[in-house]
């Protein structure tokens, strides 16, 4: 039989810690005031709050810890993040061997005790501390790590709005005392005993804080046959930032699973799990998918920041001509508009900020993302889930049903889903999605070749937006290329004329770009508005080339057009715009330009 838990009055009586007169007193004025006994002793003054905490923590069979005396190990504060900590009132004091010690506001929230066992890959053992004094512990910790916040550059898409790129990167001195810090913890690391997971949990905690700090987009965590090497994608490209000993593959990838919620005992398919981090004054979500290889787990953390979702229309790369014709776009009452290119072009942060353009009182906008990057507040956002059914069709049929005046759909997929999005156009809803295909024209063709009527093509969008995205010539180290490559030049159709009137720019390369040269990214764009001799040549179900043909004859810039134009307002390279429309096959045939 269970043994039954001593009530707080007797135990407080029984160690003489209150008189059984004040006793008596406190109990009628708690069941009068329906408050806890606990409480209107301290309100009544017959006992302190350090007492009833310490009878508590006896009631409750842990031990009591003193705040005002006995230190907290900061080793074991960046355990959790400060976020888990305000949520759940908890204070970690101590870690050892697989064991965390930890101040608790209820021993009996065995939910939240078996999420911090799963977190922490350890065992919990749980104290009581005076509530006012960890309030108060708290609110300290949480000012500390707002003063600590560095300041600086965040060389993200958008980087030219200079209020976001001061949100969040590091200075460059800042970034080399990160790096000798994760060299140390790797030397740590890799000297210390099994049984110790401190050295890896430092480890990872500043992996992921000198990425974000870096202004990264992913950190990918690949295990090869005699390393595990990390690399970080900033700016589009990737960098090698360390190799560490492959007798640290298994605990640096457990790390990562546990903070990610993933399964740490499935290695044989891919997972997929998501994090939630303070990184000085800013939560950052980073999404974790894990895929098995041959030599292990590849482990990719891709990193969404709010604020890439909120910089705004002006800040996107647009040219004046794009730009005006790109707002009166969105603002019309039905229609398609298409955004196509690659992954991690910038299509998402494109069409947010046309959202969060047009969300108004008046607008109702719906989603239907898979997965949802990042939360807008105003937008009812849906979540695909297909393994319970609930994919991008049934989103979309159920939604159309809410009446709504903005639908997003997150990618048009299949002829399924495309037929719902026409038919969501033709029924007066202005829809936004993306498309995968190179250039603009080709998602006529993609759209027919998926089995959508061409009459409906032709009648449905409004206007279909290519666009890439290119690296900004770092601000730092901006020179004058007084010896610009003549290939790149050629391949660009760049004249010496043409140079005469616009001098080409490049980076030398700083501590602040890590020698690259390029700091940030802009987008290029190639934006086709439909017009009647395009909708007949959708309608005949003319090739695309013909269809490119009608669209620069009708004003369309091409994406090598726009990026030209950056190049020579000196925000981008000529090597950078060959770079990336060489490797998208974008490149102008020049016989074809020249006539």
């Amino acid at each position: 039989m269970a043994k039954s838990r001593k009530k707080l009055g007797e135990i407080l009586y029984r160690h003489k810690l209150v008189s059984k007169e004040d006793l008596t007193k406190a109990i009628k004025k708690s069941k009068a005031d329906n408050k806890r006994l606990g409480e209107t002793l301290i309100e009544m003054k017959l006992a302190s709050e350090k007492v009833v905490t310490q009878a508590l923590a006896r009631q409750a069979g842990i031990k009591f810890f003193n705040l005002e005396k006995e230190e907290i190990d900061p080793e074991a504060l960046s355990l959790i993040p400060l976020e888990l900590i305000k949520k759940h009132r908890i204070i970690p004091i101590e870690q050892n061997n697989g064991l965390v010690k930890m101040i608790v506001s209820n021993p009996d929230d065995f939910e939240t005790l078996d999420m911090l066992r799963f977190r922490l890959n350890a065992d919990l053992k749980c104290y009581f501390a005076v509530p006012r004094l960890v309030d108060e512990y708290i609110e300290n910790l949480g000012q500390e790590q707002e003063e600590e916040s560095e300041e600086g550059g965040g060389g993200g898409f958008g980087a030219d709005d200079e209020s976001y790129r001061a949100s969040i990167d590091a200075t460059a001195a800042e970034l080399e005392e990160m790096g000798h810090a994760i060299e140390g913890e790797l030397r740590r690391a890799a000297e210390a005993d099994e049984d110790d997971d401190g050295p890896v949990i430092r480890l990872v905690n500043l992996i992921i804080d000198e990425a974000v700090n870096m202004g990264a987009s992913d950190i990918h965590i690949e295990p090869m046959s005699d390393r595990v090497r990390i690399r970080y994608r900033n700016d589009g490209v990737c960098i090698e930032r360390d190799n560490i000993p492959k007798n640290m593959q298994a605990p640096l990838l457990a790390r990562f699973k546990i903070l990610s919620g993933i399964d740490i005992t499935e290695k044989r398919v891919p997972q997929d799990g998501r994090i939630k981090r303070t990184v000085g004054d800013q939560d950052i979500d980073f999404r974790v998918s894990t895929l098995p290889a041959y030599h292990g787990e590849s482990t990719v953390l891709r990193i969404l920041r709010p604020e890439s979702v909120n910089i705004g229309i002006q800040a996107l790369g647009f040219e004046g001509d794009h730009f005006a014709t790109f707002q009166n776009i969105i603002k019309r009452p039905n229609g398609i508009f298409l955004v196509t290119g690659p992954t991690g072009s910038g299509k998402t942060t494109t069409l947010y900020s046309a959202l969060k353009e047009l969300n108004r009182p008046d607008k109702k906008i719906i989603t239907a993302e898979d997965p949802v990057e990042y939360n807008v507040a105003g937008i009812n956002q849906c979540q695909v889930r297909t393994e319970i059914g609930l994919t991008f069709d049934s989103i979309l049929r159920s939604m159309l049903r809410q009446a709504p005046n903005i639908i997003l759909i997150g990618e048009i997929r299949d002829g399924i889903v495309a037929d719902i999005a026409i038919q969501a156009a033709l029924t007066g809803h202005l829809v936004f999605s993306t498309l995968h295909t190179n250039d603009a024209p080709s998602a006529i063709t993609r759209l027919i070749d998926m089995g959508v009527k061409p009459f409906l093509v032709a009648s449905s969008i409004q206007a279909i937006m290519a666009q890439r995205l290119l690296r900004l010539i770092c601000k730092n180290c901006k020179t004058i290329d007084t010896d610009p490559d003549p290939h790149y030049l050629r391949l660009l159709n760049i004249k010496p004329e043409d140079i005469k009137k616009n001098p080409i720019y490049k980076g030398k390369g700083c501590p602040r770009c890590q020698g690259t040269g390029y700091k940030g990214r802009v987008a290029a764009f190639e934006l086709m508005e439909m017009n009647n001799e395009i909708r007949d040549l959708a309608f005949q179900k003319a090739p695309s080339g013909e269809i490119r043909k009608a669209a620069r004859a009708s004003g369309m810039k091409t994406l090598l057009d726009d990026a030209k134009r950056k190049v020579f307002k000196g925000i981008t390279t000529p090597q950078e715009v060959a770079r990336i429309t060489q490797s998208e096959g974008l490149m102008v045939d020049l016989d074809d330009e020249e006539e």
